[in-house]
């Protein structure tokens, strides 16, 4: 699930980088985080009355958070290489993994910081100043948001969550891009964005909820090591943007970490029948507990 959704949010960020030169960098976010949260909202709708005030409030957090991954993140790549941004980004999972990992797993996301060194090659200085600094705001942004959302997907059943964060963000989104981007969308731009909003955010993030509910948060900030590896596939075979050798090998580096963090840091899965709103058994527990249910259930 995890690595099904890096892959559809890459190629949803390149798709994106067409859009930039016509509507901006603030456009395209404000595009699919809208339209994502209008379909969610009338497929899933949820039942406000049954969540709890800790649910609905951590489903309105998540929401900020969202729409500052989006905000940020397709602002960095308006300046940056996809594969950087997404490297830079990472730091975000980095720094979850590292803090909520057990000593014996804190080799993986020290290998990734390695990878994500040579991926972004910071000793040549041709990074734009500005456009690293919203990635690294985008990953401040994205370590709030895998706490985030395992903390809804254990609050709330199904896809209520989403339901109701999706919107928040396409708010959030309006709020701060809308009245400089509105005037500039045609019709065929807005009905674009449909296909646009399923492919990014709204599948993937679907698929990130569900992994949460099996992943423990330092295994699934360590996995997301990945990321910058698919984007730096999606942006040679998509957008033509072709890496260095030294890149490369961060690749090698990163995939490392991702393969270590996924077979040792399994999670009790929430049960998916929880009422929304109620909070299910704690769940979460040290990768080397979870060790033997990995063995019973290979599956996750």
């Amino acid at each position: 699930m995890a690595v099904a959704s890096m892959i559809l949010v890459q190629l949803g960020l390149a798709v994106s980088v067409e859009l930039l030169d016509r509507i901006g960098a603030e456009g395209a976010a404000w595009l699919r985080l809208s339209w994502a949260g209008v379909l969610l909202f009338v497929l899933v709708r949820p039942k406000f009355w049954t969540f709890t005030r800790s649910a609905l409030w951590s489903c309105v957090a998540l929401g900020v958070v969202t729409a500052g991954i989006t905000l940020l993140f397709m602002a960095s790549i308006a300046r940056l290489p996809l594969g950087t941004a997404s490297a830079l980004e990472f730091l975000g999972p980095l720094a979850v993994a590292v803090a909520r990992g057990p000593r014996s797993t804190r080799v993986f996301p020290l290998l990734a910081a390695a990878g994500v060194v040579l991926l972004t090659e910071p000793w040549r200085g041709g990074a734009d100043p500005v456009g690293v600094a919203y990635a690294l705001a985008a990953g401040a942004c994205w370590a709030a948001y895998i706490l985030l959302t395992q903390r809804v997907g254990d609050q709330v059943a199904g896809l209520a969550g989403l339901a109701v964060s999706m919107p928040v963000a396409g708010l959030v989104a309006t709020v701060v891009a809308g009245p400089a981007v509105i005037g500039a969308m045609s019709w065929q731009l807005l009905l674009g964005g449909i296909g646009l909003a399923v492919l990014l955010p709204v599948v993937p993030f679907s698929l990130e909820l569900s992994a949460l509910r099996r992943l423990t948060t330092a295994a699934f900030g360590t996995l997301m090591s990945l990321e910058p590896a698919v984007a730096l596939v999606v942006g040679l075979l998509v957008l033509h943007q072709t890496p260095g050798p030294l890149p490369v090998i961060g690749v090698g580096f990163v995939v490392a970490a991702g393969i270590g963090a996924e077979r040792t840091g399994a999670r009790t899965p929430a049960p998916t029948d929880t009422p929304a709103g109620v909070r299910a058994e704690p769940s979460a527990r040290s990768a080397a507990e979870l060790l033997p249910a990995r063995a019973r259930h290979p599956s996750e």
